[in-house]
């Protein structure tokens, strides 16, 4: 609007200093209408072409925000998180005895723990089996400690890399890096979840396992007392 004001400014000026000048033949005549409206032609085809310069400034800026958006976060905790899990894992496949597998589980219980002794039970087997018993407990009860340890480390670990996500994430220039920082603090979560959870079944276990051990107690010492007593009935010398 200022170039226009100063555009029509100057059509006046040269249209009173041509109505002023005395017309002589060998001057050319100022044809006003003409050039007035060359100047608006003229003012126009500027304000067009400052209209283009906006728009392509506007699409400038716009390229700049996707480009910023669809920038990928250059940081992933994928490999930190699934080896400290791995660990868990190797621990949780290391179940001495009674494993972590529901076939295997039910077959060694029967042959271990066994609902009832028979009478020809040998004092030998009694022993063998109380003993596995036994083994398994402390089988179970040294890995439930193996795991806590683990455990114990990985929060160490999970800490520095909570501290890494949160900072990433803040510190995001578009949407895709914001949301790729917050599936890995996601995924964070999940995996201290099932850490937990490994935890917790590797600990039940080994209770189940000595509270088993506990109970067949009672059944060894009724099958000792059994094959002690033998059939229970009365010597009978021969005549």
């Amino acid at each position: 609007m200022t170039r226009l004001h100063a555009l029509a400014v100057l059509i006046g000026v040269l249209m009173t200093a041509s109505a002023a000048r005395p017309a002589v033949a060998q001057y050319p005549v100022l044809d006003a209408s003409n050039l007035i409206q060359n100047t608006l032609t003229a003012a126009r085809t500027l304000q067009q072409i400052n209209n283009q310069v906006q728009q392509l400034q506007n699409q400038v800026v716009m390229l700049a925000n996707q480009a910023r958006n669809l920038t990928s976060l250059n940081y992933s905790s994928l490999n930190q998180l699934t080896s400290t899990m791995g660990q868990i894992s190797t621990l949780m496949d290391q179940a001495q005895g009674i494993a972590f597998n529901v076939t295997a589980t039910q077959t060694a219980f029967a042959q271990q723990y066994p609902q009832q002794y028979s009478a020809s039970v040998t004092g030998d087997q009694l022993m063998a089996d109380a003993h596995q018993r036994w083994q398994n407990s402390m089988d179970a009860f040294q890995q439930t400690m193996a795991i806590q340890a683990q455990v114990a480390t990985n929060v160490e670990s999970d800490t520095s890399t909570l501290s890494t996500l949160v900072n990433t994430s803040q510190g995001a220039v578009g949407s895709l890096q914001a949301q790729q920082a917050a599936n890995q603090l996601l995924a964070l979560s999940i995996k201290q979840q099932l850490q937990v959870q490994s935890l917790m079944a590797a600990q039940y276990r080994a209770q189940a396992l000595d509270a088993a051990r506990k109970a067949e107690s009672q059944e060894q010492a009724r099958a000792a007392a059994q094959r002690f007593l033998g059939t229970g009935n009365a010597y009978t010398p021969l005549h």
